[in-house]
């Protein structure tokens, strides 16, 4: 079994800064990407950024966040997410998400229970 454990959300002026993290653990053979989800209250659950193996594709959701940087440390399983200059807008749960292959030949996808991010003006 595979979890995965948020840590570092919270609540933060706007302007201000906070650093995620998410570990893998348990029955890892390998992980192929990791990434961060957010989901705001009534609307739907959005891609903020994916980092994989190998750092070289290290891809922004969408709506392209210059203000976050999405890193990793594979000898930990782990994944960090920093936000600067936090807007409002930025208030949301945000969720990690893994695909992590249990074997050479089986992989699925994994989420995290999620954060709360709460930037207030």
């Amino acid at each position: 079994q595979v979890q995965l454990v948020e840590f570092g959300g919270g609540s933060v002026q706007a302007g201000g800064s906070l650093r995620l993290s998410c570990a893998a653990s348990g029955s890892i053979f390998s992980i192929n990407s990791m990434g961060w989800y957010r989901q705001a209250p009534g609307k739907q659950r959005e891609l903020v950024a994916t980092i994989t193996t190998n750092y070289a594709d290290s891809v922004k959701g969408r709506f392209t966040i210059s203000r976050f940087t999405i890193s990793r440390d594979n000898a930990k399983n782990t994944v960090y997410l920093q936000m600067n200059s936090l807007k409002p807008e930025d208030t949301a749960v945000y969720y990690c998400n893994a695909y992590i292959l249990s074997s050479m030949w089986r992989g699925n996808d994994y989420w995290g229970q999620g954060t709360q991010v709460t930037v207030s003006s």
